[in-house]
């Protein structure tokens, strides 16, 4: 994505959103909604994609309840789709953070606490992300846009 891109999807979140996927903000835990709507604890069929680039993220087969009051991934639709980044911002805590790899947003972090098969806990912000039920998602690929 071009500046430009990022900056016109931006322009349309919420001060929360904006602050989130920009400033690598974090929502309060147990008070999350996506983009369009959606609790952080929604457990409907579907995909969670970027609320900046729109690219697919999580799928919510992979999708759990960690009991932190965040959305909670085990793995992401592929591997590609993110970016890993150490994170220092807590001096006492290393983190791992999450970025969408096309348009660079933040988006969480990832633990090494989750289940299997991966043991990974992908801990995202719900304001980072949109979803998207499977029925839609599939008939959007069928158009060739995700």
């Amino acid at each position: 994505m071009s500046q430009e891109e990022i900056d016109q999807a931006v322009s349309k979140l919420t001060s929360l959103q904006q602050d989130v996927t920009t400033k690598g903000g974090t929502e309060r835990a147990f008070t999350g909604q996506t983009v369009n709507g959606y609790g952080y604890d929604n457990a409907e069929d579907g995909v969670y994609v970027s609320a900046v680039g729109g690219l697919p993220l999580f799928d919510s087969k992979t999708k759990f309840d960690s009991g932190t009051g965040w959305p909670s991934f085990f793995a992401p639709v592929a591997s590609d789709h993110v970016i890993e980044k150490k994170d220092m911002s807590i001096f006492f805590m290393p983190r791992v953070e999450i970025l969408d790899a096309k348009s660079g947003s933040h988006l969480g972090h990832v633990f090494n606490d989750g289940p299997q098969p991966t043991g990974k806990r992908y801990c995202m912000n719900a304001a980072a992300l949109k979803f998207v039920p499977r029925k839609e998602f599939e008939a959007s690929k069928e158009k060739g846009s995700p």
